[in-house]
């Protein structure tokens, strides 16, 4: 089998994109999907089977999934129906003054963070979204079921140093902004044409070498009682500045 999709909306957008050879599974009985049968066997290159209840969970142990299972086949390191690119060749298809919304992340480990995080880098127009290869979750089920499906539209790098490929943003024109409680105020922010935010992992934040490549820090006024937000809503709300001073 190959990469496995569950959650109603993620199927959904994923069957626009899926290959010949995948496979629909949904649970005997369930009128609720006869929507998203019709649109599988619509495509002409899915396949539709029916299994039970049990069945369907045995195939991602410990998801709820809802009695539906989108099997994209083909498998291969990471989601193969995902958007993905070089840092490199994203920087070369930039016309020479085209802005551009980059999202580094450093260290996220919480599946679900990530596809909220993916969910607010489709809504907020992100070009790319950077992903360390080691030391962070990748694209796995469960992101994309968290993301709604934004995931399939988000472009992504998975890469293997950080540093080195900010080197090479930096190179083509990007600003680098670090998210961070003690930064200045992201409202006031200048934001650069072209832009690219690092948001830190769940528990340490930047790492201290990505944070000395950052051209400045950034950080959301709070009127609270905790002091920070959850990773994938600061991610959010600074991809937001960005567009409402940028366009």
């Amino acid at each position: 089998m190959g990469e496995k999709v569950y959650g109603h909306h993620a199927i959904e957008e994923a069957l626009k994109k899926a290959a010949a050879g995948s496979t629909l599974y949904i649970q005997r009985g369930l009128n609720s999907l006869a929507s998203l049968e019709r649109q599988a066997m619509l495509t002409g290159k899915v396949a539709v089977k029916k299994l039970s209840r049990t069945e369907l969970e045995q195939m991602i142990p410990g998801a709820d999934v809802r009695g539906a299972v989108l099997d994209l086949g083909g498998p291969r390191r990471g989601a193969s129906h995902l958007r993905e690119t070089t840092v490199s060749q994203f920087c070369a298809s930039l016309a020479e003054d085209q802005s551009a919304l980059v999202l580094i992340l450093d260290g996220i480990t919480d599946p679900h963070n990530l596809g909220a995080i993916l969910r607010s880098a489709d809504q907020f127009g992100a070009d790319l979204v950077i992903i360390p290869e080691r030391r962070s979750v990748q694209a796995n089920e469960t992101v994309v079921k968290v993301s709604s499906g934004a995931a399939q539209y988000v472009t992504l790098s998975v890469v293997t140093n950080l540093s080195r490929e900010i080197d090479l943003l930096k190179k083509n024109g990007f600003w680098i902004y670090g998210a961070d409680m003690n930064g200045q105020d992201s409202y006031s922010t200048e934001w650069a044409a072209r832009t690219a935010i690092v948001m830190g992992s769940e528990g340490d934040g930047i790492s201290q070498l990505v944070r000395k490549k950052c051209d400045i820090m950034a950080s959301i006024p709070m009127r609270g009682h905790i002091d920070s937000l959850n990773v994938s809503v600061a991610a959010g709300i600074l991809m937001y500045e960005f567009r409402r001073t940028r366009g």
